[in-house]
């Protein structure tokens, strides 16, 4: 069982008036290795397709027009993950098992995730394939919002900047897990969907096992379906600096995907590497460069904002450095003009996502049902994973028709994107 320390601080329960202690208990390097296995895991299953993975597979079931598949299937999954996150992380709050609450949906979540993936590797045509995407993200998604929340419940607040630093980790060394993934079995898709899933199971069950899942005593609310729809809000004028919070996780994210899910036809296309295997081996070390100056800016940063108690200055300098990226990556016409990009981005993305996760949960309306305020922020994530390969289509058809190639273009609206990402963050008051 958690305790709080004397003088600890306890919050208000919205939902019976009864108040909650918010434990101040340090997590021990055990939690913390844990944390980064099932971020990993997780995280090298679910980035791996949206990266190369679905790239290749719709290139194998319709050679030529795989921008125009991929530019609708994953709009559509990332739809699914939109409606199951804040769904699943109110659901996980509400729960109560003898095995806690979060656990059972971050392993029910993991294992059909693992389903739907193998069904991707063998889907003969583009509507399996959406469906398939449809089913992992919806489940992926339910896992995703339970071990944030999770997060929130284990580690207090003095120690949030190093412990995002972790997830930030995690999930970029992921997704370069993933793509060399994509080099070694680019001729054999079902290994290449398959064994991450299997992965993933691992690595969550671990953290599932090693991670406190303690049941607040606090009593729940009838489940109505208006409670269910509010799961889907939190009130922007009542909680303004959670509201700033949000737009800012939106835009940047929105920004990476216009381009990443490009990025293999961006070689092909922009660069002018015509074959697939040469192209991914690009792409892959383009992720190597990026991963490592993102574990470099990662590592630093979370310290330094946990020592400086300063959040604003780093997420807000960061995006704008991302935006300064991607106008490189729009003027890049060779190779080594791709990896410099890469460097850049991944360097100011590293800070980002190492502080992001703590200024979030620093500016939770309900620090102790978190839960439901993640799942709500986490639209900020699913939510442009859904519009971003839309509109990246949309300007890349500018002015060079069905041909979509108009790669400079979409780089530049990426980065106006982010940029005004950055400004969204000074707003917020709750943390500096």
């Amino acid at each position: 069982m958690s305790t709080t320390e004397p003088g600890s601080p306890a919050l208000l329960d919205p939902e019976e008036g009864i108040t909650q202690p918010v434990s101040t208990v340090k997590v021990g390097i055990g939690y913390q290795i844990a944390l980064f296995l099932g971020q990993f895991g997780l995280f090298v299953a679910l980035m791996a397709p949206v990266y190369v993975s679905m790239q290749l597979k719709a290139q194998a079931l319709v050679g030529d027009d795989a921008a125009n598949v991929i530019g609708s299937v994953l709009p559509i999954g990332a739809f699914g993950a939109l409606i199951m996150n804040p769904l699943a992380g109110a659901l996980s709050d509400r729960t109560r098992t003898r095995w806690g609450r979060r656990r059972p949906w971050l392993l029910g979540g993991v294992v059909v995730f693992a389903i739907a993936l193998a069904w991707i590797a063998y889907s003969p045509d583009v509507l399996n394939l959406t469906l398939a995407w449809l089913l992992a993200q919806l489940a992926a998604n339910a896992t995703l919002a339970t071990l944030l929340a999770s997060f929130a419940d284990n580690v207090p607040q003095l120690q949030r900047g190093r412990s995002s630093s972790i997830i930030a980790l995690a999930q970029n060394i992921a997704v370069l897990a993933g793509t060399y993934l994509s080099v070694f079995f680019v001729a054999n898709l079902p290994v290449l969907f398959i064994a991450p899933g299997i992965l993933a199971i691992i690595l969550v069950a671990v953290y599932a096992v090693v991670a406190r899942d303690d049941l607040p005593t606090y009593k729940l609310k009838k489940f109505t379906f208006l409670n269910l729809i509010a799961s889907f809000w939190t009130n922007p004028i009542k909680n303004p600096d959670f509201a700033f919070a949000w737009w800012s996780r939106f835009l940047i994210i929105f920004a990476t995907f216009m381009f990443t899910t490009y990025r293999l036809l961006y070689m092909q296309e922009h660069i002018g590497i015509e074959k697939a295997k040469d192209a991914t081996a690009a792409v892959a070390f383009g992720v190597l460069l990026y991963t490592i100056a993102l574990l470099v800016s990662a590592a630093l940063s979370g310290w330094a904002s946990d020592k400086l108690g300063r959040r604003k200055v780093f997420v807000g300098g960061s995006t704008a450095l991302f935006a300064v990226g991607l106008v490189v990556l729009a003027h890049a016409d060779t190779v080594n003009g791709f990896y410099v990009a890469e460097v850049i981005m991944g360097f100011a993305y590293g800070i980002y996502s190492a502080i992001d996760t703590a200024l979030v949960v620093d500016v939770l309306p309900n620090a102790d049902r978190p839960g439901k305020d993640l799942g709500v922020i986490n639209i900020a994530n699913a939510l442009p994973q859904s519009l971003a390969p839309a509109v990246a289509l949309f300007f890349l058809k500018i002015g060079s028709g069905d041909a979509a190639d108009n790669y400079t273009l979409m780089c530049w609206a990426a980065g106006a994107i982010a940029i005004i990402g950055a400004l969204v963050v000074i707003p917020i008051k709750r943390v500096r």
